[in-house]
């Protein structure tokens, strides 16, 4: 293990960082406090220039390298948590009730901020470091909501890169998939308008109840009898509401739930289905069906040749032996796509101690890891503007 001498003097510091952000978590486009904390820190670190609110609470910091080249390097952190009650009995644990890092991005932050500090230090490249502190990651349109608001017009980068935490029991190694990495996800809404009644009576109702769980098992048919064997999607029904009573057949029922897919014709083939399968249903028992689709994740696709570098970087930290390019891709989205769609780069995955998955209310970040991805993050601008 060489973790970069700053860094690792500013472990201590950086473990600080890391439990007062995971004691006071914030959802998307809310992270006032978190965002403060970062700009903060980074004028204090001798950043060069910072700058706040970039949809609503972004930050970017931009370090110059003691060279007079002009390429630029991003790196990227997200910093917002979860609704999700904290279980882990952690002694720093959630202070915000029903809020909690579930997956991470405490420690996303404090590693960016760890990477600051070191190249604002050194100086040691040519070019300049940006480094972007993202808000609302968490299928909020954070990303999507600095681009808007012209991040890499405003802030131009010639290659990006993001890292996420990876609680596989594997402490320090890291793994890249190369090309198509993480799933695209649409959102969706469906409202089922039928009409109630007595319990007793129900053939005086078109109950919204029965014709809500025939659409969800419906549904299941597209993908094992609409799209071909080899392609990969997976459509989940993650929500039913529906009646208020024992004896009421209600007039409403409400669904929700996620489609996760690789390709755009896939994505298209579904939602066209699903269109077609609430108007066949709203037709055939005389109800109202709305349905309500929207894109929220691209689908992330990593550069080959920018992702061996990024291993590259990887590997002066935590040696080749630590280092994969041949991970599966994997069926969780990540908006960083969508910054990926404008410039190219690389995500990676650095593993960790404890096995208990992202978005749990155990999940446990251990912060073992902080310097680690610190150094990395910091490795990868000095390899990319060396001189």
């Amino acid at each position: 293990m060489a973790i970069l001498p700053i860094i690792a003097d500013s472990t201590d510091e950086l473990t600080a960082i890391f439990k007062d952000l995971h004691s006071h978590p914030e959802l998307g486009f809310k992270e006032s406090r978190t965002a403060s904390i970062v700009a903060d820190k980074l004028r204090s670190y001798g950043v060069d220039e910072v700058h706040t609110g970039i949809a609503e609470t972004g930050v970017v910091g931009l370090i110059h390298g003691k060279g007079k080249g002009d390429r630029r390097i991003g790196v990227r952190a997200d910093m917002d948590a979860l609704p999700i009650h904290e279980e882990s009995n952690l002694p720093y644990g959630s202070k915000n009730e029903g809020v909690m890092h579930a997956c991470g991005h405490d420690g996303h932050t404090t590693m960016l901020l760890g990477a600051a500090k070191h190249l604002a230090e050194t100086r040691d490249f040519n070019g300049t470091a940006v480094l972007i502190f993202q808000p609302a990651e968490e299928g909020l349109g954070g990303a999507r909501g600095m681009l808007a608001q012209g991040l890499f017009d405003k802030f131009p980068c010639d290659e990006i890169y993001g890292m996420h935490n990876y609680p596989n029991g594997q402490p320090e190694k890291v793994g890249i998939c190369k090309g198509t990495a993480m799933a695209g996800a649409s959102f969706f809404d469906i409202r089922i308008q039928g009409r109630g009644s007595h319990a007793a009576m129900p053939h005086q109702s078109r109950d919204p109840l029965v014709i809500g769980a025939a659409l969800v098992g419906q549904f299941q048919t597209i993908l094992s009898r609409n799209l071909p064997p080899l392609d990969s999607c997976v459509l989940s029904v993650t929500e039913f509401h529906a009646g208020s009573a024992y004896n009421i057949v209600p007039d409403t029922a409400t669904l929700a739930g996620t489609i996760r897919y690789f390709s755009d014709d896939v994505i298209a083939l579904v939602e066209s289905r699903m269109k077609e399968m609430c108007d066949g249903f709203a037709q055939a028992y005389g109800v109202e069906i709305t349905l309500d689709l929207r894109n929220v994740f691209d689908v992330l696709i990593n550069d080959a040749e920018l992702s061996d570098a990024y291993l590259d970087a990887a590997a002066d930290i935590v040696g080749k032996e630590n280092v994969s390019g041949t991970d599966e891709p994997a069926t969780g989205s990540e908006d960083f796509a969508d910054m990926l769609k404008v410039v190219p780069g690389s995500y990676c995955k650095l593993g960790h101690s404890g096995t208990v998955g992202l978005h749990n209310p155990s999940f446990f970040l251990d912060p073992e890891i902080l310097p680690v991805g610190a150094s990395i993050m910091a490795r990868i601008v000095e390899r990319r503007l060396a001189a």
